[in-house]
C-alpha cells in the first residue's frame, strides 16, 4: 500500500515524529527538574509503552496529513471535472465574499480567514488546472510546504514540551489549554523570558532540513500517485488502524500506573495529555498550588462561612418567619459590564431600562462575576460555589446531581426550567442543566412562527421574551410556583438585532447596539409580565453572566469583574443600595434570605443581608484564582504561587462614591499571610469537595 511505503512522507513524517519523541523524552529525563531515579520496569515502560503510544497518536494526529495525500490527484483535473470543481470553488467564493454568508453573521475575523482560505484553495487550483505544463513544479513546491508545516509543528510541538516541563514538570495539562484561550498574555510572557529571535531560527532551521530529508526521501511519491484502486485501500487501511488507535492509546495511557510520578509523565505523550486536559477541563488544585493542612484550610473556610461542617461545607440556614414560595425569574445577561450602565459613568444612553430598573430594586452596586465566560457566570448563580482551578463545572464530565439553586426550588415543588435562545448543546448548558433537574426550553422548543429572527446564536432576545410569558403563562396555570433561568444571547457577537427596533443600525454590528437592544427586548418582557396575573407574586433576579472584556494590566483587573445586580419585586423587595463587597454567589442565597427560606446549604455564597456575612468576592481566570478582602487582591496561581495587590480606588468625576469602578493594583509592599491563606482556603477546600464527590445534593 503506497501510503505506507517507506518512500511515502506519511511513513517518512511517522518516523521522524516518533524520533522526536523519542528525544524529547530523554531530554526530559536528564533535564534538572526530574529529581528522581527510575526502576528498571518504569524505564522500560517509559520507552517501549511511549514509543508504542506516539506511534498511534500519531496516527489519529494525522489525519488532515493523509487526507491531503488521499486527494493528490491528476485525474481530477479531466475534462469536464476540472472545469465542475473549479466552477464550485469559484461559486463558494463568491457565496463568501457576498456579505450574506454564515462567516459574516458571526462576524469578527472569521469571514477574512475564510474568504482568505477559500480564495487560496481556488487560485492554486486554477493554477493547477489551466497551467498543466507547470502542474508538477506548482505541485512540488506546494508539497514541500505542506511537509514543511507539519515537520515545523512537530518540531515546535517538541520545543514548547520542553518549555512546560520546564516550567511545571509534567506534560501538558490544561495550563496548556489556557494558554490557547489566552494567545497574547502567553506570547508576551515568551518574548520577555526567551531569547525568541534564536529559538525561532533554531526551530526553524531544524525544520527546514528535516523538510528536505523528508522531501528527498518521498520524492517519487508525486511521480507515483495511487489510482483510483490504490486509495480504496490506503483508506480502508487507515481508517482501521484510526480505529484501532482510539482504543489503544486509552489502553496504554491506563498503564502509566507507576507509583513515580515522573515515569507516569515521562512514558505518556504530550498530544494525548492535551486532548485529555481539553475534554477534561480539570487542573489538579493539589498539585499546582498553595496548600494548607486540609484540617486548618477548613477551620479558615468556617470562620468565612459559620456553621460549616468539618470536612464540609453543609450548614443549616434557619428563619423565624414563613417561607415565602413567590415565583423566581432569574436573567442573567450575556457580557453585560457594569459600565454600561448610567450610574457608573456611561453616557451613551444603551441601558435606559435596566438603568430605570435599577433605581425600583435592591440594587447590589459593588458585586464582583467569578469569571469571564458564560459558563462561570452560570456556574456562580446555579452552584453557588467558588471557580475551581480547570474549566468550569458545567462543562466537566462530572457535572450532574450537584446542590444548587435548582434543587432547592425543586424541593419546595416549583416546576424548575432553564430557558436559552440558542442550542443549549453550546458550552455544554443542555447537559449540565438537565442533569440538575431542569427541563430545557431553548431554540429547539420554537415554532418557526415564534421566530422573528435569529443568527448564529439563536434566536433574538425579543423572541425569547415572548417565548419565556408563554411558558410561564403555562406554569401558572398548573397552581405551582415556578423558577426561570433564563440566559440572553442578543448582546453577543455579532450583535445582529431586527431592524427598526431601537436607534443604533442592526447592520452596524457594534457591541452598544447588541446592549442596548437587549435592554430594549428586556423592556418589553417587563411590558408583558406586568399584565399577567402572576407577575404581583414574582420576583426578579437580574444581573450579568460576566462583563464583556477581560483584559487589563494585571492578571485579574478587577474592574473587569465589575457587573450589575438588582433583585426587583414591587411590593414585596423595597427599592434599596447594598454597597458592601460581593461575589456573583451570593445572589442566590440572598434571594433565598428574603423569601425566609429553610434549608440545609453546601453553598459557599452567603446571604448579604445576614450581620454574620463577610465582605468579600471570589473572581478568576482558568489558573489564576483571586480573593478580593480588606482592599487587597490576593492571587494564587501555578505553580505554588501567590501575588498580592494594594487596590488603591481612583476616582472619577460625576460618578457617585458607590458607582466607582476603577482602582488601581500596585504589588503589596508587606505580605498579608492571612489573606493567602484565606485565599487558599476558599479554593482548596472547594476542590476537595468536587474531587470527593461530596457537592452533591
Amino acid at each position: 500500500m503506497q501510503l505506507f511505503q517507506k518512500k511515502s512522507p506519511f511513513y517518512n513524517l511517522a518516523l521522524f515524529y516518533i524520533l522526536i519523541s523519542f528525544i524529547t523524552r530523554v531530554v526530559l529525563l536528564f533535564h534538572p527538574i526530574t529529581q528522581t531515579s527510575f526502576t528498571v520496569i518504569d524505564s522500560i515502560k517509559i520507552f517501549v509503552l511511549g514509543l508504542v503510544s506516539d506511534a498511534f497518536v500519531f496516527l489519529v494526529a494525522s489525519v488532515l496529513l493523509w487526507l491531503y495525500l488521499l486527494f493528490l490527484s491528476n485525474s481530477k483535473f479531466d475534462k469536464p471535472w476540472g472545469y465542475i470543481f473549479f466552477g464550485g470553488l469559484v461559486l463558494l467564493l463568491l457565496y463568501a465574499i457576498s456579505g450574506k454568508s454564515i462567516l459574516h453573521e458571526y462576524g469578527g475575523s472569521l469571514p477574512e480567514i475564510g474568504i482568505s482560505f477559500i480564495a487560496l484553495k481556488t487560485v492554486l487550483f486554477g493554477l493547477l488546472l489551466f497551467l498543466p505544463k507547470y502542474r508538477s513544479k506548482i505541485r512540488f513546491a506546494l508539497y514541500s510546504i505542506t511537509i514543511f508545516i507539519f515537520v515545523l509543528v512537530i518540531v515546535q510541538n517538541a520545543v514548547s514540551e520542553f518549555f512546560f516541563w520546564n516550567e511545571f514538570g509534567v506534560r501538558y495539562n490544561f495550563i496548556a489549554v489556557d494558554y490557547l484561550v489566552y494567545t497574547n498574555t502567553v506570547i508576551g510572557n515568551i518574548m520577555e523570558s526567551y531569547p525568541v529571535v534564536p529559538l525561532f531560527i533554531g526551530v526553524g532551521l531544524v525544520s527546514l532540513i528535516a523538510t528536505i530529508f523528508i522531501i528527498k526521501r518521498s520524492s517519487n511519491y508525486l511521480d507515483h500517485l495511487p489510482n483510483g484502486l490504490e486509495k480504496i485501500k490506503n483508506f480502508g487501511l487507515y481508517a482501521f488502524l484510526f480505529v484501532i488507535s482510539l482504543f489503544i492509546i486509552p489502553a496504554v495511557a491506563k498503564l502509566q500506573n507507576s507509583t513515580n510520578v515522573f515515569a507516569n509523565e515521562l512514558q505518556a505523550n504530550g498530544l494525548y495529555r492535551f486532548y485529555l486536559a481539553f475534554m477534561n477541563s480539570e487542573l489538579d488544585y493539589d498539585k499546582f498550588y498553595k496548600t494548607l493542612p486540609e484540617k486548618e484550610a477548613f477551620a479558615l473556610l468556617q470562620k468565612q462561612i459559620p456553621g460549616i461542617g468539618r470536612d464540609s461545607s453543609l450548614r443549616q440556614i434557619n428563619s423565624a418567619a414563613a417561607e415565602n414560595h413567590k415565583n423566581v425569574v432569574l436573567i442573567t445577561i450575556e457580557s453585560y459590564s457594569a459600565d454600561f450602565l448610567k450610574a457608573y459613568g456611561n453616557d451613551q444612553k444603551i441601558t435606559p431600562f435596566i438603568d430605570s430598573l435599577a433605581t425600583q430594586s435592591l440594587l447590589f452596586t459593588n458585586l464582583y462575576a467569578v469569571g469571564n465566560r458564560t459558563v462561570r457566570g452560570l456556574e456562580a448563580v446555579t452552584l453557588c460555589f467558588p471557580p475551581t482551578a480547570g474549566e468550569s463545572v458545567v462543562k466537566r464530565v462530572d457535572n450532574k446531581n450537584k446542590f444548587s439553586t435548582g434543587s432547592i426550588f425543586k424541593q419546595r415543588g416549583y416546576a424548575t426550567k432553564f430557558l436559552y435562545g440558542g442550542d443549549a448543546y453550546f458550552d455544554n448548558m443542555g447537559d449540565f442543566f438537565s442533569g440538575n433537574g431542569y427541563d430545557i426550553v431553548d431554540k429547539k422548543a420554537f415554532q418557526p412562527n415564534e421566530i422573528s429572527f435569529a443568527n448564529i446564536w439563536g434566536v433574538c432576545d425579543e423572541d425569547m421574551a415572548n417565548k419565556a410569558i408563554q411558558v410561564m403563562n403555562q406554569e401558572a396555570s398548573s397552581g405551582k410556583p415556578f423558577f426561570n433561568h433564563w440566559m440572553t444571547v442578543s448582546n453577543h457577537r455579532p450583535f445582529t438585532y431586527p431592524d427598526g427596533k431601537i436607534d443604533i443600525d442592526s447592520h452596524a454590528k457594534s457591541r452598544e447596539g447588541g446592549v442596548k437592544y437587549t435592554d430594549y427586548a428586556l423592556r418589553k418582557f417587563f411590558a408583558m409580565a406586568e399584565k399577567q396575573p402572576w407577575f404581583k407574586n414574582t420576583v426578579f433576579v437580574i444581573l450579568a453572566d460576566h462583563c464583556a472584556s477581560s483584559s487589563g494590566k494585571t492578571e485579574l483587573p478587577a474592574d473587569k469583574y465589575r457587573i450589575p445586580a438588582m433583585i426587583y419585586a414591587p411590593g414585596f423587595v423595597a427599592p434599596k443600595r447594598y454597597t458592601n463587597l460581593m461575589s456573583q454567589i451570593d445572589v442566590m442565597p440572598t434571594l433565598f434570605g428574603l423569601l425566609n427560606f429553610k434549608y440545609d446549604s453546601k453553598f459557599y455564597g452567603q446571604d448579604v443581608l445576614k450581620p454574620d456575612y463577610k465582605p468579600r468576592a471570589l473572581i478568576a481566570t482558568y489558573q489564576d484564582l483571586g480573593l478580593i478582602k480588606d482592599n487587597v487582591l490576593t492571587i494564587i496561581s501555578p505553580v505554588k504561587k501567590a501575588k498580592q495587590f494594594q487596590l488603591t480606588l481612583q476616582p472619577k468625576e460625576g460618578i457617585e462614591p458607590d458607582f466607582q469602578l476603577y482602582y488601581d493594583q500596585k504589588p503589596l509592599e508587606k505580605e498579608r499571610t492571612d489573606l493567602i491563606k484565606e485565599t487558599i482556603s476558599y479554593y482548596q477546600t472547594a476542590s476537595y469537595l468536587l474531587k470527593k464527590k461530596k457537592y452533591q445534593k
